[in-house]
C-alpha cells in the first residue's frame, strides 16, 4: 500500500513523511518506485503482454531524470523525450538508443545532431522543415534517420485548452492539408537518407473520454490507407500517443488502460483486415499516468494570515516555483496535513505559494485540522510536471527529489544550493 496513515503521520511507501521533511528539508519531492513499477507493469499486462507489436515510449517529460529512466528501462518501457536536455539524460542513463523517440516542434540543428550521432530509434518530425534539416544531417554524417510524421488530426478533446494538442488551431505536427502532407510524405519515402516508418499524433492530456483517441485513430488509419493507395507504401508504425487522466482530486475519473487501448486496437486490426492492410506496430506515449500519482510534495506551513469572514491563508515554503500547474491552468489538487494524518478537518485554510504572485495559490479553501506554523502539508499526484516545471522564479532553489520505496529512501535529485542558482552570473569589468 502506497499511502497509510500511522500514528498521525502519512507515510508513503513506507516512509513518514513528517521523518523525511526532517531529514531532507521542504520543499521536497517524494516518489514512490513502487507505483511507479505498478504502472508499468499495467502497461505490460493490458498492452505489451497482449498485443503483438506494441510499444510503450514514456513520455519523459512529465518527470526526467537519470534514476526515473533507469526504471523505465528496467521495467521494459522505451522512451520518448522532446529536448536536448532530455536526451542528455538519457545519453547519461545509458538507456538504449533504439528504444528512444525524439519529439518536439522546434528540434534545434544541435539536438538532431545529438540524436542521430547516438542513434536514437525514431525522430518524430514535427514540421514540413524538419526533413530538410534531418537530411543534411544525414548526408553529413553518412547516416540514416527512421523518422514518423505527426500530424494534426483535428479533434477536440474535453480538457483545459493550455493542454489540448489535436486540433487544427495547434502548434504542433503538419495539418492534414494534401498539399502540404503528401509532397513531404512522397519526399521521405524517396529521400534515401529517411526510412519513412509512419504516423503520430496526441490530442492532449488528462482525458478520461475514449472517443477523441478513436476519432483520432480513425483519421490516422485513413490516412496510412491513402498512403498505401497512392504510393503503394506500406506504413510499418502507428504512434497514437498519451493523455490518459489521473485522479487530482476525487471529481477526477481515472479510467483504466484496457479503456482507452482495448478499443483502439480493436479499431486498427479491424481497419487493416477490411482494407487488406498489415496492421503497423503500434506505440503509445504515456507519460503522467506513469508518475503522477506515484509523487507527493511536502512543504513546512510558515506565515498564517486569517482574514475574519474572508479566508484564511496558510503559507508555505514553495508554491508555484515547485509546483506550476495551478497558477498556469487551474489544476486542482488535494492534500492533508502529514503531521496531523489522523485529526478532524476544524477550518477552511488556502494553500499559498511564497512567490510573488497573486495567483500563487496551491489549493483553495482547504479543510483541514487546526492548521500551526510548522505543520507539513503533503500534496498528492505532484509526481507529473512538478519537478519537471519547476524554476528559479524569486530566486527559490529547486528542491530535493527523494525516491522511497518500502520504507528505504534515497536523495535522486539534490537540493539547489543559492550558489548553483548564480553559479553561470558574471559581473563584466565595467561594473567592478
Amino acid at each position: 500500500m502506497i499511502k497509510e496513515v500511522k500514528n498521525n503521520h502519512l507515510f508513503w511507501d513506507g516512509c513518514d513523511t513528517v521523518e523525511l521533511a526532517k531529514t531532507y528539508g521542504t520543499p521536497l519531492y517524494v516518489i514512490s518506485e513502487t507505483a511507479v513499477v505498478n504502472e508499468c507493469q499495467a502497461f505490460q499486462q493490458s498492452f505489451i503482454q497482449k498485443y503483438e507489436n506494441v510499444r510503450v515510449a514514456y513520455a519523459s517529460k512529465a518527470f526526467n531524470t537519470l534514476a526515473m529512466l533507469k526504471i523505465i528501462e528496467r521495467e521494459g518501457l522505451c522512451l520518448d523525450v522532446v529536448s536536448g536536455g532530455e536526451l542528455f539524460t538519457a545519453i547519461k542513463a545509458d538507456f538504449p538508443a533504439e528504444h528512444i523517440e525524439f519529439n518536439g516542434n522546434n528540434k534545434s540543428i544541435e539536438e538532431l545532431e545529438m540524436a542521430i550521432d547516438y542513434g536514437v530509434g525514431r525522430i518524430i518530425v514535427d514540421g514540413i522543415q524538419e526533413i530538410e534539416l534531418i537530411r543534411a544531417i544525414c548526408r553529413q554524417k553518412d547516416t540514416t534517420a527512421n523518422i514518423l510524421f505527426r500530424i494534426t488530426p483535428e479533434v477536440n478533446v474535453s480538457t483545459h485548452e493550455f493542454i489540448s494538442t489535436g486540433q487544427k488551431d495547434s502548434k504542433f505536427g503538419i495539418p492534414l492539408d494534401e498539399e502540404i502532407l503528401f509532397p513531404v510524405i512522397q519526399q521521405a519515402i524517396d529521400a534515401p537518407e529517411i526510412n519513412f516508418y509512419g504516423i503520430h499524433f496526441h490530442i492532449g492530456s488528462q482525458l478520461s473520454d475514449n472517443s477523441t483517441h478513436l476519432a483520432a485513430a480513425r483519421v490516422a488509419l485513413g490516412l496510412i490507407l491513402e498512403i498505401n493507395q497512392r504510393f503503394d507504401y506500406t506504413v510499418k508504425e502507428l504512434n497514437y500517443g498519451g493523455g490518459f487522466g489521473v485522479t487530482y482530486t476525487k471529481d477526477d475519473i481515472r479510467q483504466p488502460y484496457s479503456y482507452f487501448l482495448d478499443p483502439l486496437m480493436a479499431l486498427t486490426e479491424s481497419f487493416c483486415r477490411e482494407h487488406g492492410l498489415t496492421r503497423p506496430a503500434i506505440v503509445i506515449e504515456p507519460g503522467r499516468s506513469v508518475v503522477a500519482e506515484a509523487g507527493i510534495s511536502l512543504h513546512t506551513i510558515g506565515a498564517i494570515k486569517d482574514l475574519p469572514g474572508i479566508r484564511k491563508y496558510a503559507s508555505i515554503d514553495g508554491g508555484m516555483t515547485d509546483n506550476i500547474r495551478p497558477g498556469l491552468y487551474q489544476a486542482q489538487y488535494e492534500g492533508i496535513l502529514a503531521n496531523k494524518a489522523e485529526e478532524t478537518a476544524t477550518e477552511t485554510v488556502t494553500i499559498s505559494g511564497k512567490a510573488c504572485e497573486s495567483t500563487d495559490i496551491l489549493v483553495k479553501d482547504i479543510q483541514v485540522p487546526t492548521i500551526e506554523s510548522g505543520d507539513i502539508f503533503a500534496t498528492f499526484a505532484t509526481g507529473a510536471y512538478g519537478y519537471a516545471m519547476a524554476s528559479n522564479y524569486n530566486k527559490l532553489p529547486i528542491p530535493a527529489v527523494v525516491l522511497v520505496k518500502e520504507g528505504q529512501a534515497d536523495v535522486i535529485v539534490a537540493r539547489q544550493s543559492y550558489e548553483q542558482i548564480i553559479q553561470n552570473e558574471r559581473i563584466p569589468d565595467t561594473l567592478k
